[in-house]
């Protein structure tokens, strides 16, 4: 018998599981809380569950999906893991400390099929989605970490590998699960999810009735350079983008985060920070600048920290909101995809754009 993951299941399909097997209704509350509570990795440890039911569930039910293939940590507490899965594929994740904030930051695909041209990930190519609890059993994987020190996840951005838009259900169920308070019980308000603005998507989240954040890539303040920089831009021009990021806010309260990767002398000129400011002027938005992380083979640089400053400056002439993000995790190659890509290039000698 296969066995199944058993974090891709919601609490009421676990229930459906469990009176197959015979058992009632509160059996199914006990092992979801082992698993989602209290972060169980055996059934073993589930010891208010008879033994006959341990062993069928652990016949029929993986609770842990990962092997850790690497792992890299810097002096400011960023941690970075490539986490193996079943078919050979891996995925990276990342824990950023920042005082009294433990935020995780999880793939929801293995590679992404934008092609955003200065992400090592989007370099990569598409190879599959992952499943709800290979999503969300990220978190679980820090959380457990964490509660050895005595701590726990505050936050969760879905950030990392993968476009979560193009993997809907998936993502929203493990959002879901994470968001359930019978569980892990993490507030809405501390999950963001983070798209390049796939527009059909953004509205479908917007009818969902939840207050989770959303973040939308935009990266450039004209549909010409936008395209050059994130090719499955093409599918949806920024007005479109802005229609559908005033839809979220209107059917959810929720003010839109806009994210922007200045590269050096690509898009952070003035110009380009006027032109931005035009497109946001009297949104509920917030504009997230972020200095290019560097990674090996991108044709980019890092603007220079007084380049950066002019844009901000501009950004709050105009009377947009707006924050630097600082950048955490460079000497571990935290930027998306790049420590799958080196890890490959050492175990293969293969070429960066090579599935691993």
């Amino acid at each position: 018998m296969e066995k199944r993951l058993l974090l891709d299941l919601s609490l009421e399909e676990l229930q459906t599981e469990l009176e197959s097997l015979g058992e009632p209704a509160y059996r199914a509350r006990q092992v979801w809380e082992w698993v989602w509570k209290h972060l169980a990795t055996d059934f073993a440890v589930m010891t208010n569950l008879p033994a006959a039911l341990r062993e069928s569930l652990s016949e029929r039910f993986l609770l842990d999906p990962f092997s850790v293939l690497a792992r890299q940590s810097d002096d400011e507490g960023t941690e970075k893991v490539l986490l193996g899965l079943a078919d050979e594929t891996s995925i990276e994740a990342v824990l950023i400390r920042e005082e009294d904030r433990r935020t995780v930051c999880i793939s929801t695909q293995v590679g992404c099929p934008v092609g955003c041209t200065f992400c090592a990930t989007g370099q990569m190519g598409f190879v599959r989605n992952l499943s709800a609890g290979e999503i969300a059993g990220q978190v679980l994987y820090f959380a457990r970490s964490l509660k050895e020190k005595g701590e726990r996840v505050t936050h969760v951005v879905v950030m990392g590998m993968g476009e979560p838009l193009l993997n809907y259900e998936a993502t929203l169920k493990a959002l879901l699960n994470l968001n359930d308070p019978r569980g892990f019980g993490l507030g809405a308000r501390r999950i963001t999810l983070s798209t390049v603005g796939v527009v059909p998507g953004i509205l479908r989240l917007a009818q969902e009735g939840r207050q989770f954040n959303l973040a939308i890539s935009l990266h450039a303040p004209d549909d010409e350079l936008r395209k050059e920089l994130v090719p499955l831009a093409a599918h949806w021009p920024i007005a479109q983008v802005l229609s559908a990021a005033e839809a979220y806010s209107v059917g959810t309260g929720r003010r839109v985060t806009f994210e922007y990767v200045l590269l050096g002398g690509v898009n952070d000129s003035l110009k380009h920070a006027r032109k931005l400011a035009a497109l946001l002027r009297g949104k509920l938005a917030h504009v997230n600048l972020i200095p290019f992380n560097p990674a090996p083979g991108l044709p980019f640089r890092r603007p220079d920290e007084g380049q950066v400053e002019l844009f901000r400056r501009e950004l709050l002439a105009h009377n947009i909101d707006v924050t630097v993000r600082r950048s955490r995790g460079i000497r571990i190659q935290a930027g998306c995809g790049q420590l799958r890509s080196r890890v490959l290039q050492e175990r293969t000698g293969a070429p960066k754009n090579c599935h691993f």
